[in-house]
């Protein structure tokens, strides 16, 4: 039982879509209540809890593996974001609203887009059964970026750490410039990793198996239903709520492998990905809403290996703060660069 009531703290990951329900129903300023709760409140109690770096025994990892409750935790999340955004929609047609409700609300639905939708349409993503996939990808709907799906798993994990990856930061980037050059190129690698894959199995642009065009498909209709059944207004709100999603997603991104940097081998060729390839948060808040996002380096490590048993590696570089708190401050480079920047393998430094 208690090792069951442990697990449960997962059920913090549906803290946020729980304040934007709230927001939703009593509008007026709740409708800020999740960015203040996701990038101040959850900060706060970053620095207030302890670094957690404590590894699973052997033992543990098996039992926690067998435990479903773990699986249906990510699966919940399906009903709970499309639920959330079918409620903002017809709120949003149907009821007046302030423009600073308006926009209030897109960034609170946006927020969960990124935590519940994305974030954990990437863990799903890497599942094996197709069951999952589907989960994952529909996760990634609502903010437009199924095509996440393709380049993550056969683009980033191959080129993480080196200038070929669009969502590996450059040393002294911005994250205002990454969230352009990443989005775009990520798009666009996409398109390629797709156009290979068809043709190396002999298949045509038009072909079925052209995941690309019915993600495309797919995204289109969801917009073009949303206009027809809800409205002009509806649709605006649906746009900028998954482009906040998607932004969210690259700021991830940005923090997750910043200045790092693979060298090259005699061979010409890049060494292999190296927990020190990746930034590592041990911070116990943002690991438990991130699904344990924030032990990235165990996840490039081991990319099949499910969020419940990652493991925290010694040679990671590790952030100063969590995850949230990582964020908050990468918009402010200046600030950002000062922290971050003296954390860098000077030997990753290209001058």
């Amino acid at each position: 039982m208690t090792n069951f009531m442990k697990d449960l703290k997962y059920l913090a990951a549906f803290s946020i879509p729980v304040v934007a329900f709230f927001g939703l129903y009593f509008k007026s300023y709740w409708v800020w209540a999740t960015p203040i709760f996701a990038f101040v409140c959850i900060p706060l109690l970053e620095l207030i809890f302890p670094v957690d770096t404590k590894n699973l025994e052997a033992e543990e990892v098996g039992s926690k593996l067998k435990r479903k409750l773990f699986d249906w935790l990510l699966y919940l999340n399906l009903p709970i974001v499309f639920g959330l955004v079918f409620y903002a929609l017809v709120l949003v047609a149907n009821h007046p609203l302030e423009t600073y409700e308006f926009i209030g609300l897109i960034f609170s639905v946006g927020i969960v887009l990124g935590v519940n939708g994305i974030n954990v349409g990437h863990e799903l993503g890497h599942r094996q059964t197709t069951n999952e996939r589907f989960i994952g990808k529909a996760l990634l709907l609502p903010s437009f970026y199924m095509h996440f799906y393709i380049e993550h798993n056969y683009g980033h994990h191959l080129h993480a750490a080196t200038p070929e990856d669009p969502a590996t930061a450059r040393y002294n980037q911005s994250v205002y410039s990454f969230w352009f050059t990443s989005t775009i190129r990520q798009y666009f690698s996409a398109w390629r990793i797709q156009k290979k894959l068809l043709k190396n199995n002999r298949l045509s642009f038009f072909s079925i198996k052209n995941d690309m065009l019915w993600y495309t498909v797919f995204q289109t209709v969801y917009l073009v239903s949303i206009g027809l059944l809800f409205g002009t207004t509806a649709l605006v709100f649906a746009f900028f709520a998954g482009v906040v999603g998607f932004i969210l997603l690259e700021t991830v991104n940005y923090i997750e492998h910043y200045g790092l940097l693979r060298l090259k081998t005699k061979s010409g060729r890049y060494e292999r990905v190296k927990e020190m390839h990746s930034w590592n948060s041990n911070h116990v808040i943002g690991r438990i809403v991130l699904y344990e996002l924030t032990r990235h380096s165990d996840h490039h490590y081991k990319s099949s290996k499910k969020y419940q048993i990652l493991d925290c590696h010694d040679e990671s570089p590790q952030m100063p703060f969590g995850y949230p708190t990582s964020m908050v401050l990468s918009m402010i480079p200046p600030l950002w660069f000062k922290i971050m920047n003296k954390r860098v393998p000077k030997a990753m430094i290209i001058s």
